[in-house]
């Protein structure tokens, strides 16, 4: 297939068009290699993709419509995966308008390129945050998610609105995936694994929110990259039992791991990899912040027969090993 992967400088974007450039699909990736973190990490992830014949990269903004019209007018894609995103929820609270512009503007643009040129499936990144401060938990995919606590996550709740307004509309098949805490190597460095990482072997202390009590669904890349995998061959069909009462060929899918863990293990498992203590430096929660994740994930298993399940004592190690690598530590 011809596969369009937005984001794919990214963390995630990165691993899924390794992928599928090794299982033989042709990548067009797209990136504007903002300055949310270090360029030079998104061009070195980019370093690893560029020898596939069958990779070819643009340095292309989702807010420039005219050059995104054009990208879809040439290519025809086959599948778009949307990863393109502003990231973060702390820095949704400081810098709101570039969630607008991404998240939103961006996220329309990918729509209208759909549309024009009858894209076969889209795939795009929603969030685990949509959930808000959901007190049941599980999470799972009927739960209401009208309550988000950061701009982040309303932006991420609208483009699954948007979605299915154009899946219905236009009969465009459409999957969202609420990821849950992605981690692993060449991740992001403004993850809090990754600063944690950085600090305990500087010496310096680490900044643990909600003293430690936090729990996350952390989800290892290649789990969560397998699922979407599949996911892309896996064409939603119109849900005429809905309760919505709509035919569109749509659907969301949780792709977390199924078990929280506390961040207070989280650490201690980082501090064992490392083989140095951390020094903590507790503080209460951070606003936009919830106190824990937990994914159902049912459906994927129902649907494609596949379910995250790698611990963090295997996938706290790789990263360590990659990054002692990485940065010659």
């Amino acid at each position: 297939m011809k596969i369009l992967v937005t984001g794919s400088a990214g963390f995630i974007g990165f691993h899924l068009s390794k992928i599928l450039l090794e299982r033989g699909d042709t990548v067009i990736g797209l990136d504007n290699l903002n300055s949310y973190y270090q360029v030079s990490l998104k061009k070195d992830r980019l370093e690893q993709l560029n020898p596939f014949e069958n990779f070819t990269f643009y340095h292309l903004d989702l807010v420039d419509r005219e050059q995104l019209e054009k990208l879809f007018s040439e290519h025809k894609f086959d599948a778009v995966v949307n990863l393109a995103a502003q990231a973060g929820v702390r820095y949704s609270i400081e810098n709101p308008h570039a969630y607008v512009d991404s998240n939103l503007t961006g996220f329309i643009n990918i729509l209208e390129g759909c549309r024009h040129t009858n894209v076969g499936h889209l795939i795009f990144a929603s969030s685990s945050s949509v959930y808000g401060a959901n007190k049941k938990i599980p999470f799972e995919v009927e739960d209401n998610v009208d309550y988000p606590v950061s701009l982040y996550a309303a932006t991420k709740k609208a483009n699954e609105l948007m979605a299915h307004s154009y899946s219905h509309l236009y009969n465009i098949p459409s999957t969202g995936l609420r990821f849950f805490t992605v981690y692993g190597p060449w991740g992001r460095p403004d993850m809090a694994y990754f600063l944690f990482t950085k600090a305990i072997l500087d010496g310096k202390p680490i900044k643990v929110f909600n003293h430690g009590k936090m729990q996350r669904d952390f989800t290892y890349i290649d789990d969560l990259v397998e699922g979407i995998v599949r996911l892309i061959d896996n064409i939603p069909q119109p849900n005429l039992q809905a309760e919505s009462n709509t035919k569109a060929p749509y659907k969301i899918y949780n792709i977390g791991n199924n078990k929280p863990v506390e961040l207070s293990r989280f650490i201690e498992v980082l501090e064992t990899c490392l083989g140095k203590k951390a020094v903590k430096e507790m503080l209460p929660m951070q606003p936009g912040d919830v106190p824990i994740t937990y994914a159902n994930v049912d459906p994927l298993i129902q649907d494609v027969g596949f379910s995250p399940d790698t611990p963090i004592e295997v996938g706290i190690q790789r990263f360590v090993e990659w990054y002692r690598s990485y940065y010659g530590v």
